[in-house]
């Protein structure tokens, strides 16, 4: 038998059947099909294959700039940017590469992820730095906002600072602002305790009539925004908080949020406070409204636990509450919770949201002593409603740990231990953090939220 008989010629299917056969494959079958040959992977790229693909393209590989560039730019609806916000060689290629996608039609959702929040304090930012955010950034997004054929439908600017404070200027390039699903202006503040404040025209939000997921600075927040956005279709609403002015910021009102309420009656409404320092001391009167509908609650690295409004949210929110996160660095808070200042608190406040919040379904706490016998009544007050509850630091002083474990198991019918410490992430243990380490988990913790 002549060898060359034994391998069949690939290659020379016409186009058109192997189209057809690959029409009847599954994405991973498919992929896994284009690797046969050349002709083959030539004709997995087709719009066709690509309908929701999501690309995530490392700055930094210039490999993969160049291959999406030759392969990938014509074909990719939605997009993701991972590269160094410190690094000016990539920022260059940043520049680029946006120019580039502002000519893509087909990409109509764009992310930013990178390491860091920034080039420096905003504060302390010259003008160089301003210029060069401007010509890199805001000129090509602006380009890429402006199509009307094929307009965005989804822009994060990736919890980037500098680039949040344009989100006015690049909401007004927006050619058809009515087609946005997403818009993500919530930033990591490079100093929480000292940055100038986002101006917002509300009107350009009411323009957005089909935004369905939006993220801003707690600082953003008034009465009148919040009267604006209800005309909007929102499912989910992110709120960060990172400072508080006495002197210039007014409080939302309790009218602006109870109208918020009636108006949004499913929406997922998250609170998240971020190196928040002295906003976690002030959230029960100076952040949370009776009203609120606050849903999802995070307190990430504020280097204090606030009793007293874990147990303001127990009684106030206790009808829209799902899920709470209380995390530090375990370095720093290796204490009980601290009953001495509230000595009005006679339980755990922890244990009383259980009680009391009938919806609660998650419960994560690290970086805090958690007493082993309020982990039992937690269990014990939620069973397996409460799908979970994630712990790292346990006093197991007073008893062994099989004594609750088993016990919380069978309460909340699924497997349950407590993190062990070794396999915590780096910024939750107990080695001095990094703080690109924290930041990146941080961006982490807010990019999930968003869905």
């Amino acid at each position: 038998m002549n060898l060359c008989q034994s391998h069949p010629p690939w290659q020379t299917i016409p186009t058109v059947a192997l189209t057809q056969i690959f029409d009847y494959l599954e994405p991973e079958d498919r992929r896994s099909a284009a690797s046969v040959c050349y002709a083959w992977r030539q004709c997995l790229f087709q719009k066709r294959y690509f309908r929701n693909f999501r690309f995530q393209i490392d700055v930094a590989r210039d490999d993969q700039l160049t291959f999406f560039h030759r392969s990938m730019a014509h074909l990719v609806r939605k997009l993701v940017i991972v590269f160094d916000f410190h690094n000016a060689f990539q920022i260059q290629k940043m520049r680029r590469l946006l120019y580039k996608v502002a000519r893509c039609e087909n990409i109509q959702a764009l992310r930013f992820q990178t390491h860091n929040v920034g080039l420096a304090a905003v504060g302390n930012m010259n003008s160089d730095h301003f210029v060069a955010i401007e010509q890199c950034f805001v000129e090509p997004l602006k380009l890429f906002l402006n199509r009307k054929s094929k307009p965005c439908h989804l822009l994060d600017l990736g919890a980037i600072e500098a680039l949040t404070y344009y989100g006015q200027d690049l909401l007004r390039s927006c050619g058809k602002p009515q087609e946005l699903e997403q818009l993500t202006l919530a930033s990591l503040k490079y100093d929480p305790s000292h940055y100038p404040i986002l101006s917002l025209d509300i009107t350009l939000l009411q323009k957005c009539a089909n935004l369905q997921v939006l993220s801003l600075d707690y600082d953003t927040l008034t009465d009148d925004l919040l009267h604006t956005i209800q005309v909007l279709p929102l499912r989910k609403f992110i709120i960060v908080v990172h400072g508080l002015d006495s002197e210039e910021q007014a409080s939302v009102s309790e009218y602006a949020w109870a109208n918020f309420a009636r108006h949004f009656t499913n929406i997922d409404l998250v609170l998240t406070l971020v190196y928040a320092y002295e906003a976690i001391e002030l959230l029960q009167t100076r952040v949370l409204r009776r009203h609120m509908p606050v849903t999802h609650v995070r307190l990430l690295f504020c280097e204090f636990m606030n009793s007293e409004a874990l147990d303001w949210m127990s009684l106030n929110n206790k009808d829209t509450l799902r899920s709470i996160y209380y995390m530090d660095s375990a370095y720093k808070h290796n204490n009980r919770l601290d009953y001495a200042r509230h000595n009005f608190l006679r339980q755990d406040p922890f244990v009383m949201m259980a009680w009391r919040c009938m919806h609660l379904e998650e419960i994560v706490v690290h970086g805090y002593l958690m007493d082993p016998h309020n982990l039992v009544g937690i269990a014990r007050l939620r069973g397996r409603k409460l799908k979970r509850l994630e712990v790292s630091m346990i006093d197991w002083s007073m008893a062994p740990l099989n004594a609750y474990k088993e016990e919380i198991c069978s309460l909340l019918g699924q497997q349950w231990a407590p993190i062990r410490i070794d396999k915590l992430p780096p910024s939750l243990s107990y080695g001095p953090v990094d703080y690109e380490v924290r930041d990146q988990f941080v961006y982490e913790m807010l990019r999930q939220d968003l869905g």
